[in-house]
């Protein structure tokens, strides 16, 4: 249990480091208020400012809640997967799977600063807002699909791959299974619940966005 707790501390540094990192290097802040510009008159914007300014440090102090939450799901999936493959595995143990599994998300974080600040030097908010390394989305292009296409065209990426790659490889190895058997309770259980979340967040953007 202990171990869970150094790896989670340990990745949510990492990310709230470097989402402070990127965010700063991108100039984010600044490029967001300029997608406002247009938009909005200036009363409206210095509004914005001032409540951005106010509660903005709220995002970063329920950040590792969020991350936490997320872990907590997957978690859940796996180990519904693992009852209903009849195999037993002790729900920390599936959590520190899911932890150590949860790093690889912190690539595509870097490899986007960095696409950012040394390649593509010419940018808006919703490049960045939208862009998704070694994704769909960015090997077509976010201005081919319409809004409510752009998230599962990002959730297609090499990084999610691997991810369920890593979780398959640290099951089997725990379980004592194949690496096949593995895969196929992970896309039986972690797959269905992302298909479930995709399917969710399109209904609503395709409704409501």
């Amino acid at each position: 249990m202990r171990d869970n707790y150094l790896l989670f501390f340990t990745l949510y540094a990492l990310t709230f480091i470097g989402s402070v990192f990127s965010k700063e290097l991108l100039g984010t802040e600044e490029l967001y208020y300029g997608s406002l510009a247009g938009q909005l008159t200036n009363e409206q914007l210095q509004q914005i400012q001032h409540l951005n300014n106010v509660w903005g440090w709220i995002g970063y102090v329920i950040l590792p809640l969020l991350l936490y939450l997320k872990i907590l799901f997957i978690a859940v999936l796996l180990a519904t997967g693992i009852f209903f493959f009849d195999l037993k595995l002790k729900f920390g143990q599936v959590l520190n799977i899911v932890i150590r599994a949860e790093f690889v998300f912190l690539l595509p974080m870097v490899m986007k600063t960095a696409w950012f600040y040394f390649f593509k030097i010419d940018y808006t908010f919703d490049d960045i807002q939208y862009h998704m390394p070694l994704s769909l989305e960015s090997l077509f292009g976010y201005a081919n699909f319409e809004r409510w296409y752009i998230y599962p065209m990002q959730v297609i990426n090499l990084f999610e791959v691997t991810y369920w790659i890593i979780l398959s490889v640290l099951l089997a190895r725990e379980l004592q299974i194949s690496r096949s058997k593995a895969l196929v309770l992970v896309a039986g259980s972690y797959g269905a619940g992302v298909a479930l979340w995709v399917t969710g967040v399109m209904f609503l953007l395709l409704n409501f966005g």
